[in-house]
């Protein structure tokens, strides 16, 4: 059973608040290397794909397991999938590498250090490609676990109302939109990414959703304590 498809119009601020701050709105310039951050969302590997063959970088690395809310849409595993997906849109088999058993997102940015390292391929700069609302948690995870190199995000162009009609559940977006926000202190806090800043209308926004209910993608523990 899923939620409903359009936003409550008493929330429609509050989301578009944290949408936007999770859009780094990186201007992107070739790289050494793309990567795609496994995930539920086919989008990212549309968008790995597409960069590809404009040229914004020679090779892609698909990285990710399974999550429990992949493996039935996924059972091959996510940068399997990935794959299947980037080949059928033209991208060729020799310009894609898969990491299949990252579970987590420090854990794709490891992994996929560790293989390129085993291809020796030690590259300078990457493009980070995940869904919208991963991006700035994507980019402080990164800064800390690979701080050598230049990283800039993206993910597939679309507005809020364009994605969550991809989703089908504007409720699933809004839980994820406070989980991601949550994770962007609470990831500092542990040591898993670098600290990012967290506006007041941020962090009011995250707090209005939690309010509401939009609590199923937190972490245990209180869901407060922005800062």
């Amino acid at each position: 059973m899923t939620g409903p498809a359009v936003i409550p119009r008493a929330l429609r601020g509050t989301v578009e608040v944290l949408w936007d701050y999770h859009d780094l709105h990186h201007e992107l310039r070739p790289s050494d290397i793309g990567v795609g951050l496994g995930s539920h969302d086919l989008g990212v590997a549309t968008c790995a794909a597409n960069l590809q063959l404009r040229g914004m970088f020679p090779r892609i690395v698909f990285t990710g397991a399974n999550a429990p809310t992949t493996v039935a849409r996924f059972p091959r595993g996510e940068a399997v999938h990935y794959r299947e997906h980037a080949l059928a849109l033209g991208v060729p088999d020799t310009a894609i590498l898969v990491e299949p058993t990252a579970r987590n997102t420090g854990e794709n940015i490891t992994r996929t250090r560790e293989m390129l390292a085993r291809h020796g391929i030690s590259p300078k700069s990457i493009t980070l490609i995940s869904r919208p609302y991963q991006q700035r948690r994507a980019y402080a995870t990164c800064r800390k676990l690979w701080p050598g190199v230049d990283v800039r995000c993206a993910s597939e162009p679309m507005s809020l109302d364009d994605y969550i009609a991809t989703i089908g559940d504007a409720d699933r977006v809004m839980a994820m939109l406070a989980g991601d926000t949550q994770r962007i202190w609470r990831y500092a806090e542990a040591g898993h990414a670098i600290p990012q800043p967290v506006p007041d209308n941020v962090r009011q926004a995250y707090h209005d959703l939690v309010t509401a209910g939009h609590i199923s993608r937190l972490l245990p523990g209180p869901p407060t304590g922005a800062g």
